[in-house]
């Protein structure tokens, strides 16, 4: 973990304070973003976080970047930071040159484009703000070889459609575009990559788990039922301890899987994150729900940002099923499964 991390997140965070609210958050609904926000955060060059000297940024590292993607999953901010900035990542990590503006990012090996004689054809769903970004970063199969393109989208057609937390998420489809730049990845590289993916999301979705938790406590003190504040009752009790439990799991969650990813010791540690993360997205969304009643399900109230992107997320990218069956699949290589688990 890199020494500017505390710093970093402390200036992200306060600006996020000051340009995300409700309302911005809001904005999706009617098909705009927080350009204020991103305006700030180009101008403060926070976008740079994990971009290399040589090219203009700081030469943070994963555990920078996961930092600031609880973040954003904390304030639900509305605007491609996540996908701009882990984009830049893995093409400089791959030996790319990375983007000044505005980049996307989709791996998905379910959904991969066909490139033949550098010219990108095919259709791929659920590309995230696609019709806000200039690039995309994304698999293409050339015979039996899996290489990482980036491509300039002015070449697509683009379907405008959005997730369950109305972010977009926006089909695109090429006919013989011209590649910016590819490289191939062997199986490692993949599997590293697709990892720096889900560990992305991941963090998000334990911001969001995060400040479902924090905005059920505060409800549960402003509201009262019977002449006191509904937090007394045991029955609340017990939703806000099951909920400070799985928001303190996901914490230590991403701070273990972050460390591996620094260290590359990283082994089982993405796919227990996302085991687990998915457990408690769903007990979170429904603790909170449970608590707030009727009115958080309402448009006027917050919790509903954080548990619709809960919802979404999970299903989203290298779901936890995906790893539940790469884990299942590496254990079954194991000759003694129990003595592996007592012994970690």
């Amino acid at each position: 973990m890199s020494e500017m991390l505390e710093i970093v997140s402390d200036v992200f965070e306060k600006m996020c304070k000051d340009f995300v609210t409700k309302e911005t958050v809001d904005l999706l609904e009617e098909e705009k973003w927080a350009t204020a926000l991103w305006q700030q955060l180009e101008d403060n060059e926070l976008l740079k976080v994990a971009v290399a000297e040589q090219h203009g940024g700081a030469n943070g590292d994963i555990a920078d970047l996961l930092a600031l993607y609880q973040l954003t999953g904390y304030y639900a901010v509305p605007a491609p930071v996540l996908e701009h900035t882990l984009a830049n990542f893995i093409i400089e990590l791959v030996g790319l040159t990375p983007f000044s503006s505005i980049t996307t990012i989709l791996l998905n090996e379910q959904q991969t484009l066909t490139l033949t004689n550098g010219r990108l054809d095919g259709t791929i769903h659920h590309v995230p703000w696609a019709r806000t970004a200039q690039q995309l970063v994304t698999f293409a199969k050339e015979n039996d070889s899996t290489k990482l393109v980036a491509v300039d989208l002015i070449q697509a057609e683009m379907t405008y459609a959005t997730n369950l937390a109305a972010e977009p998420r926006d089909t695109v489809s090429f006919e013989q575009a011209e590649i910016i730049a590819q490289i191939e990845v062997n199986e490692l590289q993949f599997q590293k990559l697709i990892k720096y993916a889900t560990a992305a999301k991941l963090s998000a979705i334990a911001g969001a788990l995060d400040k479902a938790f924090q905005l059920t406590v505060r409800y549960s003190k402003e509201r009262e039922q019977f002449g006191r504040p509904i937090h007394r009752f045991q029955l609340v009790q017990q939703h806000l301890a099951i909920l400070a439990g799985e928001a303190a799991i996901a914490t230590a969650a991403i701070e273990n899987m972050a460390g591996s990813l620094v260290d590359e010791t990283e082994r089982f540690e993405v796919a227990f994150a996302s085991i687990r993360l998915d457990e408690a997205s769903k007990t979170v969304a429904t603790a909170a729900h449970q608590v707030h009643a009727a009115i958080g399900v309402t448009y006027e109230h917050s919790l509903q940002h954080y548990t619709r992107r809960l919802w979404a997320w999970r299903d989203e990218g290298f779901t936890a099923h995906y790893w539940q069956e790469q884990l299942a699949a590496d254990l079954l290589q194991v000759e003694d499964v129990w003595a592996w688990m007592t012994t970690q």
